[in-house]
């Protein structure tokens, strides 16, 4: 369409035309319509309209100026003509007339994007053609407010594929490995000799490493007892999430402690579930924490808590005595980097941790969260970055209040 014309003096005179409308078109915008032009020819009348708009125009005022002076501009040129829907000033759409014959006459075809619409105090009195329908919350965003026991077992299925997507960032921790980074502090002779001998073996450019990050390990343990039938459904979810998205060990426990991390690294879902169902022998049974924790630092498994977030989801009901929970807690957290107890009952109004076994842990933990639905399991995520990156001081048992 523009063949044979100088595309930099065409947008630099009809950005001048557009200033001296009074629209504002800075140099950014001329050189963004510059570079459009080049990388994306206009074959008609209507795809050079849209591009210089989307380029030239920042502003919703100026709209009705760049329509005025495109006009005047194109209106007696021989060129093809499909014109676009516009929006006016007022806000109404309206179509610029093709030929002679059309001309005056209204189309109703929408914009090829959404754009502002008319401000007006109700919907029922606005007159404009273009309707902007209500933002109502999706199915799934409804479903992960609710709480667990109202869910499908199609809705846990959807909602666990979504906490997998949650996990957006993780705390990494320093690892013994270093990289060239021109911000390190240590200075290798290795690879700096290496350099040398392009400039006849004089260290002219010091080489300079940096320990490498690499994510911290997270251990889940969810209770699974008779008392958490319904959460440790949906905490199954977000162990699973924990397990594909980062370096995760995930433990089921009632009255016996399970490892449950090469089950839930099934490729399917279904698959995952009816292993662990076979797994995990004692479900909905009775609660024993203190003893399922003990068994745990004295395993073979226990090296795996050194430096990791600890993740402890459990309603706190507990069958063994509260002095012993104190004492297993003590030493987890002198061993764990971070400790943090999820239940699904702190979300109730007015939650207080009683329970004997609760009140025990509570001082040995860094936060306490409330994990009722998946929207609060979705927190529990973003949470867990910043829990990890606060200093030592300052998170005791204030610091672990809901």
């Amino acid at each position: 369409m523009l063949r044979g014309v100088d595309t930099a003096a065409f947008v630099v005179s009809l950005a001048t035309r557009l200033r001296s409308a009074g629209a504002s078109v800075g140099m950014t915008a001329i050189e963004d319509a510059g570079r459009a032009l080049v990388l994306a020819p206009p074959l008609s009348r209507s795809h050079l309209y849209w591009t210089t708009r989307t380029t030239l125009i920042r502003r919703h005022d100026d709209l009705a100026v760049f329509d005025r002076v495109f006009a005047a501009v194109f209106d007696d040129a021989v060129l093809p003509v499909t014109p676009p829907a516009r929006r006016s000033a007022s806000g109404t759409n309206q179509a610029v007339p093709s030929s002679p014959e059309t001309s005056g006459s209204e189309t109703d075809s929408g914009l090829p994007w959404a754009t502002l619409p008319p401000v007006v105090a109700e919907a029922e009195d606005s007159e404009s053609p273009l309707q902007i329908p209500h933002r109502l919350p999706s199915h799934l965003a409804e479903r992960a407010t609710q709480p667990f026991e109202q869910l499908s077992e199609n809705d846990l299925r959807q909602l666990g594929a979504w906490l997998e997507n949650t996990i957006a960032q993780w705390p990494t921790r320093r690892s013994r490995r270093v990289s060239p980074r021109p911000d390190g502090r240590q200075i290798t002779l290795r690879h700096t000799m290496i350099r040398a001998r392009r400039t006849a073996w004089e260290p002219v450019e010091l080489v300079r490493v940096k320990p490498r990050t690499k994510p911290r390990r997270v251990v889940m343990l969810c209770d699974v007892s008779g008392s958490m039938q319904a959460p440790s459904v949906a905490y199954l979810h977000l162990m699973r999430a924990l397990v594909l998205r980062t370096d995760a060990e995930a433990f089921a426990f009632a009255t016996s402690l399970t490892r449950l991390t090469n089950v839930l690294k099934q490729g399917s879902v279904t698959d995952a579930w009816s292993r662990a169902e076979t797994t995990v022998t004692d479900r909905f049974g009775g609660t024993r924490i203190t003893a399922n924790l003990q068994a745990l630092l004295g395993s073979h498994h226990g090296g795996l808590l050194r430096g990791a977030v600890v993740l402890l989801a459990s309603d706190g009901w507990d069958s063994d005595p509260a002095q012993q929970m104190s004492a297993v807690m003590a030493r987890l957290r002198r061993r764990a980097h971070r400790v943090i107890w999820i239940n699904p009952r702190a979300e109730a109004t007015g939650f207080e941790p009683k329970v004997a076994t609760m009140a025990a842990a509570l001082p040995h933990c860094h936060a306490l969260l409330p994990a009722g639905s998946f929207a609060s399991l979705a927190r529990v995520l973003t949470e867990i970055p910043q829990i990890s990156s606060r200093g030592s001081h300052g998170s005791r048992a204030g610091s672990a209040r809901p």
